[in-house]
C-alpha cells in the first residue's frame, strides 16, 4: 500500500549502472573528506551500514547524518580508541553485543560488531532492504547488496527481509510504517501483510521505544497518513484515544503553508497535532511520555472539543473573557496545532495575532509583578492578591490597561470594590 505519491524532485537511484555507479553516487553524496575523522581511522573491514547508505543513495542527506558502521572485533574498544586519538566522547549503548557512540565536533558515530560473524549475515538479521545493505571503508567502488536493496530503492518500495526479522524486534513493524511515509514508499504485499497479522505484538516493546518511533512518525512529511495507516491496521489500538483520526487529513505541511506557518513552525506544530489526533493523556501516559507532553496534549483536547468545529473562531471570539483568557494562556505556545484543524480564513487571522509578540491577548503577561503590588498597596500575600492579579492581567488582556500609573489606580479600584472578608 502506498503511503503517499513519489514527489518529482527525489533523486532515485539509476539502474542502468548498477552497484558500481550507486557506490560511485553515494560516496559522492557521503562526503568522507568532510567527516571529523578520516576512513584510516577505521579498521579495514569497517562497513557503513543502514540508513545513511540508504539516504545517500537517494540524495536526501543532511549535512552531519548519522554515521553506523560495523566491524569485525570489539566496537567499544575501537570507539575508546578513536576518542583518545581524534577527540569526542566514547559513549557504550549495548555492552552485550559491543555496540558504542562516537559523538564527535557535532556527529554521531555508532560503531558495532558484526552479528553472525560477517558482513554478510549481519545484513542478514536487518529489517528492510533499503537498511541491507553496505559500503565497504576499504573498497569505494563496492555497494555489498545481498537483498535486492537498491532495486526495491529504485522501484520506491519497502520491503522486510522475513518475517522472522520483523518478530525479532517487534518494533520493526510499526518502524515499517514510519520508514515508507518518511520516504514516500510503498510497503509490498508481504511486508504489510506481516505488520498487519503481528500488530499485537508492538505491545511487547517498551513504552519508550513506541512513543519515539510515533513521534518520528508524526514529524515526517506525510505523516498523518502513516498515522492513519497505524489506526487502521491496529497497530496503535493499545494506546489510541477513543476519539481520534477525525483531524488528521487536515494536518497537512499544505494546510500549514497555506496557513502561513514558516517551515520550523509547521515541523513543530504538525507533528504535535498529529500525535494530539491519535493519542490521548491516557495513550501517552502508558507509553511514559512525559508528563509536559501529555499536559500539552490534555490542553489541545480540551479546547478542540470546547469550540464548535464548524465555526471555532466564532466560539472562541464568544467565549466569556476570563475563558477566552484562559485559552491563550494555555495555549500560547501551542496554538497553531489548534490552528491547523480550522478553516483556512480563521487559522490565518488568528495566527496573524499570534505572530504578533505584543498583541497582550495571545501572548498574556501579567500586568505588574506581585511583589510591586504589595510594596506599593500595603497588601500581603494571600488569595485575594492572586485573585487581584488575575484581574489585572485580564484588563491588560483586553487592552483596558496600560502602563503602571494606571495598573496601580485600577487595583486601587478593585481593592475598594472587594475588601476583606
Amino acid at each position: 500500500m502506498h503511503i503517499s505519491s513519489v514527489r518529482a524532485d527525489d533523486a532515485i537511484v539509476p539502474a542502468p549502472g548498477g552497484s558500481a555507479e550507486a557506490a560511485r553516487l553515494a560516496w559522492e553524496a557521503l562526503q568522507p573528506e568532510g567527516w571529523p575523522l578520516p576512513l584510516s581511522a577505521f579498521p579495514a573491514d569497517a562497513a557503513l551500514v543502514g540508513g545513511a547508505v540508504r539516504d545517500a543513495l537517494l540524495q536526501r542527506l543532511g549535512p552531519e547524518p548519522d554515521l553506523d558502521l560495523v566491524v569485525d572485533g570489539d566496537a567499544i574498544a575501537l570507539c575508546k580508541q578513536l576518542s583518545k586519538r581524534h577527540g569526542g566522547s566514547a559513549v557504550v549503548l549495548d555492552s552485550e553485543r559491543s555496540i558504542a557512540r562516537l559523538v564527535i565536533q557535532g556527529w554521531s558515530v555508532d560503531l558495532a560488531r558484526q552479528e553472525g560473524g560477517s558482513l554478510l549475515s549481519d545484513l542478514q538479521r536487518r529489517d528492510y532492504t533499503v537498511n541491507a545493505m553496505a559500503l565497504p571503508l576499504a573498497d569505494r567502488g563496492a555497494l555489498v547488496d545481498p537483498h535486492g536493496g537498491l532495486q526495491d530503492l529504485a522501484k520506491r518500495q519497502l520491503a522486510a527481509i522475513s518475517e522472522a526479522n520483523l518478530l525479532d524486534d517487534p518494533l520493526r513493524l510499526l518502524r515499517g510504517v514510519r520508514l515508507a511515509s518518511e520516504l514516500g514508499f510503498a510497503l509490498n504485499r508481504a511486508s504489510e501483510a506481516w505488520i498487519r497479522a503481528h500488530r499485537e505484538r508492538l505491545q511487547d516493546v517498551a513504552g519508550e521505544r513506541v512513543l519515539a518511533e510515533l513521534e518520528k512518525l508524526a514529524s515526517a512529511p506525510d505523516g498523518h497518513h502513516g498515522l492513519q495507516l497505524g489506526l487502521d491496521w491496529g497497530l496503535l489500538s493499545p494506546w489510541q484515544g477513543s476519539d481520534t483520526s477525525a483531524a488528521l487529513p487536515q494536518l497537512t505541511p499544505q494546510k500549514a503553508e497555506a496557513m502561513g506557518l514558516c517551515a520550523g513552525d509547521a515541523g513543530a506544530a504538525l507533528a504535535l497535532a498529529r500525535l494530539t489526533a491519535v493519542l490521548d493523556p491516557r495513550g501517552l501516559k502508558a507509553l511514559r511520555s512525559s508528563r509536559k507532553l501529555q499536559q500539552r496534549v490534555e490542553r489541545l483536547r480540551r479546547w478542540q472539543t470546547r469550540l464548535d468545529p464548524g465555526q471555532p473562531a466564532e466560539a472562541a471570539e464568544a467565549l466569556p473573557e476570563a475563558e477566552r483568557l484562559q485559552l491563550h494562556l494555555e495555549l500560547e505556545q501551542d496554538l497553531p496545532c489548534l490552528l491547523l484543524g480550522w478553516p483556512l480564513e480563521a487559522a490565518r487571522r488568528w495566527l496573524e495575532s499570534w505572530r504578533d509578540a505584543q498583541n497582550p491577548l495571545f501572548h498574556p503577561k501579567p500586568a505588574i509583578d506581585g511583589l510591586s503590588l504589595q510594596q506599593h498597596l500595603g497588601l500581603k500575600a494571600s488569595p485575594r492578591l492572586g485573585a487581584l492579579l488575575q484581574y489585572l492581567m485580564l484588563e491588560r488582556a483586553f487592552g483596558r490597561l496600560e502602563g503602571k500609573t494606571e495598573v496601580l489606580e485600577q487595583a486601587s479600584q478593585w481593592l475598594s470594590a472587594n475588601p476583606e472578608d
